[in-house]
């Protein structure tokens, strides 16, 4: 069975075979690590299928993971200084208030929405501090903006789901290490519709909606599964693996994000218990699990083993 199949069995509680289990090195890990981390690959191959000594991690990085300078369609300049990793945005194009009247929707309509389509495509926008102050004092203008990215992101996935992927995967990161920036409640009133009308049409078209996002979020996620979605993707730092036990079990699948914080600083032997323990807490026979595994070139080789033998091994608990 593939790992989308094992992903909807999982998200509809449908008995999967196995939890599903995704695993991304950051492409600056491939490039640290090179032979040793393809060795490594090969020795998984149902994790990295086609993986082979010719493997060329640049194939297909994206833009912003390039050395340099990249322009996306809203006029956002992304800068980065190393090659591999995302790079950030230096250069916002709605500097001021007044410019969120004349801002134009990209005519761009290749079903492409970057990490951060939503909320985060508002600072890149606006600027952090910017933004802030516009959620701080509700300004009219806010609300234009969003209705601009919104309509952006509905034309969007008006491509998305011609695809015949049965999955449409959907990144926001809605929180920081210690809860929200613009607090729950305004999150709430001004983006939760955003993100239901976005997702309304992946719905309405049979599709399955799957959401990550980084940060504090828990206090959300059932809000996240309102809005549409069917699957959210948190990370267990930020979160607590108590809060997403709480919230979460039985109720709202979660494809969780193991503790990348922890996977450079720890020994093989508490990898393989951070594994056990986060999927004795949250397995159920009937699903609602899975595993998401992404790390960068600070973990060591024999942490980034540890890490890939024990949700090999722990992919068929059964409790």
């Amino acid at each position: 069975m593939n790992y989308d199949d094992l992903l909807i069995k999982a998200m509809t509680y449908n008995c999967p075979e196995e939890i599903p289990v995704s695993i991304w090195p950051l492409p600056l890990t491939w490039k640290k690590h090179g032979k040793d981390m393809i060795e490594i690959a090969k020795r998984f191959p149902h994790f990295f299928p086609g993986i082979d000594d010719g493997f060329d991690y640049r194939q297909n990085m994206p833009g912003t993971y390039r050395v340099g300078n990249y322009t996306d369609e809203w006029g956002c300049v992304w800068s980065n200084i190393e090659e591999g990793m995302e790079a950030i945005v230096k250069e916002h194009p709605v500097k001021n208030r007044e410019d969120i009247l004349t801002l134009k929707i990209p005519d761009r309509r290749d079903g492409y929405l970057h990490h951060g389509f939503m909320y985060l495509r508002l600072l890149d926008l606006r600027g952090f501090e910017e933004a802030m102050l516009d959620f701080a004092e509700e300004c009219e203008e806010l609300q234009i903006l969003i209705d601009k990215v919104t309509e952006y992101c509905c034309l969007q996935v008006a491509e998305i789901i011609k695809r015949p992927r049965q999955i449409a995967i959907f990144g926001d990161d809605l929180g920081m290490q210690a809860g929200m920036a613009i607090g729950a409640e305004k999150w709430r009133k001004y983006l939760k519709p955003s993100y239901t009308k976005i997702y309304a049409s992946v719905r309405d078209a049979g599709k399955y909606v799957y959401m990550h996002t980084d940060g504090m979020v828990y206090e959300i996620i059932p809000d996240l599964f309102e809005t549409g979605v069917q699957m959210v993707n948190p990370q267990f730092r930020a979160n607590g693996l108590a809060n997403l036990e709480r919230v979460c079990k039985g109720y709202y699948p979660i494809n969780l994000d193991l503790d990348r914080q922890l996977f450079p600083f720890a020994t093989p032997g508490q990898i393989r218990e951070h594994v056990r323990e986060c999927v004795e807490t949250l397995y159920l026979p009937s699903g609602g699990l899975g595993l998401d595994i992404s790390f960068g070139d600070e973990v060591p080789l024999e942490n980034i083993e540890a890490l890939l033998e024990a949700v090999d091994k722990y992919r068929f608990y059964r409790g």
